[in-house]
């Protein structure tokens, strides 16, 4: 097998997907993704099929949505939304009980809502439609091809993450090729001053299967390996690849979702771009792979914390992400939850 360098302070391995698609590369490709996933779990992904034109396009749309006036952002409130789709202002979203010094709008697969009644499961409110600018079609234009191209692009890396496992590419699509739960994500962190809080985004790991981010050359994300922040530069037409906490339940541990953060800029704005894939919110637990025995033994079990633990219900982890995260649409729409979280966190969201 070719061993590939471990990422260093200014190095991430690069992966082509050209390669995947030519059969003479094929071998060659998987066996390193099987290492960097392993060994790694961050990677740069290069020769996706999206040209400079197309990853310039939904940068620029990300700038201008966030160029509009506040009051014009503000009207597309995540708090309209049960489905937590939509805008959310600067310190609106909590990470570890911390805000965030970002903006962002959440949107996902235009679906309608499911009826909800007092039987229904929590977690199918997750689905509905998204919040869109009225005046503006050509937004969502572009970023619902964003959302197609990216679906592509993740369940054919998908594949190839399985057979480098050595198990069949096929294993997860009865969960992902009809209606998986997509979320999209654009992204402002406005520069800061050296005296603030520097949290753009606090450490986290992402719920989903996979991630594709895509970042400009600002600078900030950083990801932690063996106990230390790694930065994570702009690669010019390159998405970040990271493993999710639904891929590491799917391998028993043997893959790790790697923690990761984004620190927030003081000389100018950062902006991003992030397509998360998870299954079908109807999947119910994501099923243990098969692997072989050489790599099932080195699977000891997905991690977790204490204080967030893992579940193995994809919708129910997802929707419990959710709640945690974005606390306003929790206290609007599930407000016995917002009780149950309060009181979980010694009534620091606000005093009983």
């Amino acid at each position: 097998m070719k061993k590939i360098p471990q990422i260093t302070h200014d190095s991430l391995p690069i992966l082509d997907l050209r390669a995947f698609y030519n059969l003479e590369t094929r071998a060659s490709f998987l066996n390193e993704l099987q290492y960097i996933a392993r060994h790694v779990g961050f990677f740069y992904l290069i020769g996706h099929g999206l040209d400079t034109q197309r990853i310039q396009e939904i940068l620029s749309y990300t700038h201008q949505f966030f160029a509009l006036e506040q009051q014009e952002k503000d009207h597309l409130a995540i708090t309209n939304s049960p489905h937590f789709r939509g805008y959310t202002k600067v310190n609106g979203e909590l990470t570890q009980n911390k805000p965030d010094i970002r903006e962002q709008i959440d949107i996902g697969a235009e679906q309608k809502e499911i009826p909800f009644t007092a039987n229904t499961p929590m977690w199918t409110r997750l689905q509905g439609p998204n919040q869109w600018p009225h005046q503006w079609p050509d937004f969502r234009q572009v970023v619902e091809t964003w959302l197609s191209d990216n679906q592509r692009i993740s369940i054919d890396l998908l594949h190839a993450f399985l057979l480098a496992l050595g198990v069949d590419e096929k294993s997860l699509d009865p969960f992902v090729l009809k209606n998986p739960n997509e979320s999209l994500k654009l992204i402002h962190y406005p520069k800061v001053s050296s005296q603030a809080e520097p949290q753009g985004v606090g450490a986290h790991k992402d719920t989903n299967i996979l991630t594709l981010l895509l970042q400009d050359d600002t600078g900030g994300l950083q990801v932690q390996l063996d106990d230390h922040w790694v930065d994570i530069p702009y690669v010019e037409n390159a998405f970040i690849i990271n493993i999710g906490e639904t891929l590491e339940l799917a391998t028993n541990g043997y893959l790790i979702a790697n923690k990761h953060r984004v620190i927030s800029p003081q000389n100018k704005d950062r902006y991003s771009v992030a397509y998360f894939i998870s299954p079908n919110i109807f999947a119910g637990n994501i099923p243990i792979l098969d692997l072989p025995q050489h790599l099932k033994n080195l699977a000891k079990g997905p991690t977790s914390d204490p204080k967030n633990p893992l579940l193995i219900d994809v919708a129910e982890n997802n929707m419990k992400s959710r709640l945690r995260s974005h606390l306003d649409v929790t206290k609007k729409f599930y407000p016995n939850l917002y009780t149950t979280l309060n009181h979980a966190q010694g009534g620091i969201y606000e005093k009983q």
